[in-house]
């Protein structure tokens, strides 16, 4: 009998795997995006610390688009771009959390490179 896979167990198996060979430092912090179905998160993480240096969704006052979709995307990578610049951090580490590099994610990512950050 062939049973069906379970695609958040699957994703969250990848992030794992990813997560064991990469991490956040003080001086390249770790780019981490988290999309559910109907919001878009974001943070910029120290992993040796264990904080949170920069956080940024589709929740925030500044984003005009409620919903996780490519627009929201684009929004929310502009805005943790801008604010990681204020707190003077130019390069990042990105962690897509185990979602493939394409649609929202790629529309995210793209939007905070061309705000300033680098990765």
């Amino acid at each position: 009998m062939v049973s069906k896979t379970d695609r958040k167990v699957q994703r969250e198996r990848r992030h794992i795997r990813v997560r064991t060979k990469i991490s956040g430092t003080t001086e390249r912090p770790r780019l981490c995006i988290y999309r559910s179905n109907t919001n878009l998160y974001a943070q910029l993480i120290d992993d040796s610390k264990g904080t949170t240096i920069v956080s940024a969704s589709t929740l925030d006052k500044e984003v005009k688009t409620k919903h996780s979709n490519c627009e929201a995307a684009k929004e929310v990578g502009a805005l943790i771009a801008k604010r990681a610049i204020d707190k003077k951090v130019k390069t990042v580490v990105f962690d897509r959390s185990g979602y493939i590099y394409h649609g929202v994610v790629k529309e995210f990512a793209e939007a905070a490179r061309e705000g300033g950050l680098e990765f």
